[in-house]
C-alpha cells in the first residue's frame, strides 16, 4: 500500500536509503547525495515491503512561481543544474509541480509500485498545491515508464553531468 506524507514530513532513514540505493549509489555518489534541501516542503509517497523495508519512493515539489524549474538535484545546490521547463513560461500552467527522486529497488520492479507512487503524487499535488501540470526530468531508461502513465516528452534529450541522458516530460493534471 502506498503511503503519502508531507509537506512538513521529514523522510526516514529507510526512505532515504531506498532513494540512495536506486538513484545515487549506482552512480558512485556518497551517502547524503539523496537528500534535497526542499524535501520538507515536498509531498512524498512510498511503498513498504512486508518486512517494513521501503522499496519504492518518489516526491512532488511545488515549483516556485518565480522559478523556471532549473535547479541542482544535489545537496547544497553543488551539482550541475538541470534545464528549465519551457511550459512554465505560460501563466496558465501554474501552479506546477516537479516529480523528483522516483525510484524502485531492483527486487521490487515490474510490480506496478512506481505507477501507484506516481499516481498518488499526482493526486496529492492537485489537492495540496492545486497543481495544474506536472513536470519531471526522466533518465533515458525511465522514459517508457512515464510515457505509459500519460507523460509526454517536451524537449530534446540532454545529458546531466555525472548522471546521464535525460528528457524533460510533462503531464496535465
Amino acid at each position: 500500500m502506498v503511503q503519502v506524507r508531507g509537506p512538513g514530513w521529514t523522510p526516514s532513514d529507510a526512505y532515504y536509503q531506498c532513494r540512495y540505493a536506486v538513484l545515487r549509489q549506482p552512480l558512485g555518489f556518497d551517502r547524503g547525495a539523496e537528500q534535497l534541501a526542499d524535501d520538507s516542503e515536498a509531498i512524498h509517497a512510498y511503498v513498504e515491503s512486508e518486512n517494513d523495508d521501503i522499496v519504492c519512493v518518489g516526491s512532488a515539489h511545488l515549483i516556485p512561481s518565480d522559478s523556471d524549474g532549473s535547479q541542482s538535484d544535489f545537496p547544497g545546490a553543488k551539482g550541475p543544474k538541470t534545464p528549465s521547463f519551457s511550459p512554465l513560461l505560460e501563466h496558465e500552467n501554474r501552479p506546477a509541480i516537479q516529480i523528483r527522486q522516483m525510484g524502485t529497488l531492483q527486487t521490487s520492479r515490474r510490480m506496478g509500485l512506481a505507477a501507484q507512487v506516481l499516481e498518488a503524487l499526482e493526486r496529492e499535488a492537485k489537492l495540496i498545491f492545486s497543481a495544474k501540470i506536472g513536470l519531471l526530468q526522466a533518465r533515458e531508461e525511465a522514459i517508457p515508464f512515464y510515457e505509459a502513465t500519460g507523460w509526454a516528452i517536451i524537449d530534446r534529450p540532454y545529458s546531466i553531468p555525472n548522471v546521464g541522458p535525460h528528457c524533460s516530460m510533462m503531464k496535465v493534471l
